[in-house]
């Protein structure tokens, strides 16, 4: 590449990120195909069927392998993956009508309806897991640090600067795990794939971040993954509040420093009031 910094002008080789279409089928058929950030297809593909209403335990899931014969020679190619649900898993079908093109930064096109999109979710967001759990209560202090905690896990994007993250953190800001890829919703279904081959579905009294701003369907990914706390540094949609207020999520954007905003669910933010300062 030509780099010009303040009228100097150089050549250099560049690191740049790798976005590669992904095609998703579901026991043998075509279903999506996504661009995506090659690496981690079998969780990238498992969280997008957990996010779809098809996959919910790790026993309902056969195998997710690469097709072979897709190419010239009849070889194995790595961006067709074919998820086999076990036997007796039926397939909802809202999943059936989908087969659709999505994009890195919308995974939600073609979607026939918003009524399509409100998938059933199955676990309602209930982060008292029974008995005398407390519920998940997080101090503001503890969600002001996570975006730093986030940004120095980013490993790829240090390199390239073109990747969305996403991190699922414990109640008390336990880094659990750490997903990259061009397309958010791509991260974040890697995270919530690598929780259903693990079979720690729900992933209950946690908290995922985005890098990005907070869409709907980041919102009903974290719903379906029975996440009770979304957080992004950018801004949600109005979509993303009104799913977060029906389904009893929190939703905080903006998260930057020692500023966010609190959109919904707001019994899990140890607040001060004005009056506690006096």
């Amino acid at each position: 590449m030509i780099r010009i910094r303040d009228g100097a002008v150089s050549t250099r080789p560049d690191t740049l990120v790798a976005e590669e279409p992904l095609e998703i089928r579901l026991n043998g058929k075509p279903l999506a195909i996504t661009m995506r950030t090659p690496g981690d297809d079998f969780a990238l593909a498992a969280g997008f069927l957990v996010s779809e209403g098809v996959l919910g335990d790790q026993k309902e899931l056969q195998n997710i392998v690469y097709c072979a014969g897709a190419t010239v020679d009849g070889s194995n190619t790595y961006n067709i993956v074919d998820v086999k649900t076990a036997p007796g898993v039926v397939i909802p079908n809202i999943t059936l009508e989908r087969n659709v093109y999505t994009t890195s930064s919308c995974g939600l096109c073609g979607k026939a309806s918003l009524d399509a999109v409100r998938t059933t979710a199955r676990w309602a967001i209930d982060d008292t897991c029974g008995g005398d759990t407390p519920p998940v209560r997080l101090a503001p202090e503890l969600l002001a640090s996570l975006p730093d905690r986030l940004r120095a896990a980013q490993r790829v994007f240090d390199r390239t600067g073109g990747l969305h993250a996403a991190a699922l953190f414990t109640e008390d800001g336990e880094l659990l795990d750490i997903r990259e890829d061009v397309g958010r919703h791509n991260a974040v279904d890697k995270l919530v794939g690598r929780a259903l081959q693990n079979g720690t579905l729900p992933l209950s009294r946690t908290v995922l971040l985005v890098s990005g701003r907070a869409s709907f369907e980041l919102a009903q990914k974290a719903v379906m993954a029975g996440i009770p706390v979304l957080a992004a540094v950018s801004a949600p949609s109005s979509l993303a509040v009104d799913l977060a207020a029906e389904t009893g999520l929190t939703l905080v954007g903006f998260l930057r420093g020692a500023s966010m905003n609190v959109y919904a669910g707001e019994h899990r933010i140890a607040l001060r009031t004005a009056a506690a300062h006096g």
